[in-house]
């Protein structure tokens, strides 16, 4: 037992060693020498997905790097970055990224590997963003997958089951300016009648609910959008608000509809806002965007369940793409959020019977979060997915107790 725990708290990684190489050969050779490895980013995974029966690596410390290429409108940076730290030099230097997590402070690498996103009907997640991707595999090799090429929509959401990612290219587009309103009570049953337009309201949306009655917009609106005037009964908030009602708003970026620029506008967190750990436990499952308004009413048919247990949910829309182990695969989907209280007793049960009810809609777990049914059969690519794995790892170093079960190559044995 290494007393390591994930940013959480509810993991202690049972992996012997955490290595935080310097430098690019100092990496390789550890990836060669050990004979179970795997990546470690800034743990904000509510399960075991990082962990190792042998060793962990953290690239945080290679040399960081934002490359800037203004003529292909993309930006290449180390794997170990947070998101707060590209977002601000790009921002500076006139770019931006076309959207990002809740958190700024996750980072680059473990965002993209786990299919992490933001809001908007009409945006992709994180990982679509990634024109290219450098790694060192099993055999030590540094190598380079490129968007289109084989192997890159298996390896984009790789669950770090490929290599150790070293840099990641990604798509920018020209700066641009947001400005966040936010609206109080939203009927029920307004929500019920009107989720996907609520959803289809601006740039990014998100709509917040504790299951126990009223619940909260906030629509991120680039300028060049129109400004938000009613919605479905709610109201515009009188002040800054939290997610959660118990919570320092000062922690939350700017809102009243200021302007301001893209990267401190749409995560929900200031970035000097730096939270050492979550009280939480969390889980996300993401439908068919035409599914939508039935999983609405499954989960309200939950509610005495949910609400004892819940801190705060949140429904954001996220556009399809074509990443195998991407939540979104192939569809246009709405995730339904669920920030737990930290009691894995309480919470597990409540997990399960959403499992069960959201079953028929085909719902698919956030690789990152707390689940408990196999998801393999909600992906279906999953076989090919797993195909290649053991083909570029034939000896599972890359492997673990959650990969293997899930995919059928060796893990720990």
């Amino acid at each position: 037992m290494t007393g390591r725990t994930n940013w959480a708290g509810n993991v202690t990684y049972g992996a012997a060693r955490l290595h935080r190489p310097s430098s690019l050969d100092e990496l390789r050779s550890l990836v060669v020498a050990a004979p179970r490895i795997r990546a470690l980013g800034t743990g904000h995974s509510f399960n075991h997905l990082a962990d190792s029966p042998g060793d962990q690596v953290s690239v945080a410390g290679l040399p960081p790097v934002v490359d800037l290429d203004r003529d292909r409108r993309t930006v290449t940076v180390s794997a170990g970055l947070r998101y707060g730290e590209v977002a601000a030099r790009l921002h500076a230097a006139g770019h931006a990224l076309h959207n990002l997590g809740s958190l700024p402070h996750i980072s680059v690498a473990g965002a993209c590997a786990t299919g992490t996103h933001g809001s908007g009907s009409g945006n992709g997640n994180l990982t679509t963003a990634v024109v290219s991707m450098d790694l060192v595999t099993a055999d030590g090799d540094l190598v380079t997958l490129r968007r289109g090429s084989d192997g890159f929509a298996a390896a984009a959401v790789g669950l770090g089951a490929f290599g150790v990612v070293t840099a990641l290219t990604l798509d920018v587009e020209p700066t641009f300016d947001v400005a966040q309103h936010v609206f109080d009570g939203l009927p029920d049953d307004a929500l019920a009648a009107h989720l996907l337009e609520i959803l289809d309201a601006a740039y990014s949306v998100s709509v917040f609910t504790g299951w126990a009655g009223g619940n909260q917009v906030w629509l991120k609106r680039r300028l060049d959008g129109p400004a938000p005037v009613s919605l479905f009964g709610a109201v515009p908030a009188t002040g800054p608000r939290h997610p959660i009602a118990s919570m320092p708003a000062g922690n939350c970026t700017e809102q009243l509809g200021v302007p301001g620029p893209w990267h401190l506008r749409l995560p929900h967190f200031r970035p000097e806002f730096t939270p050492s750990s979550g009280d939480e436990l969390q889980s996300e499952f993401f439908v068919p965007r035409a599914s939508a308004a039935g999983v609405l009413a499954a989960l309200n048919g939950l509610r005495e369940r949910l609400a004892p247990v819940t801190q705060i949910s949140e429904i954001r829309a996220v556009a399809a793409d074509d990443l195998w182990l991407s939540p979104a695969y192939g569809r246009d989907s709405v995730a339904f959020h669920f920030t737990w209280i930290s009691d894995a007793a309480r919470v597990l049960p409540v997990v399960a019977a959403v499992e069960r009810d959201l079953a028929p809609f085909d719902a698919r777990p956030h690789w990152g979060k707390v689940f408990t049914a196999d998801p393999a059969a909600r992906y279906p690519r999953a076989a090919e997915w797993a195909s290649l794995v053991r083909r570029a790892d034939p000896g599972g170093r890359f492997g673990n107790d959650m990969l293997g079960p899930l995919y059928g190559y060796a893990s720990s044995s």
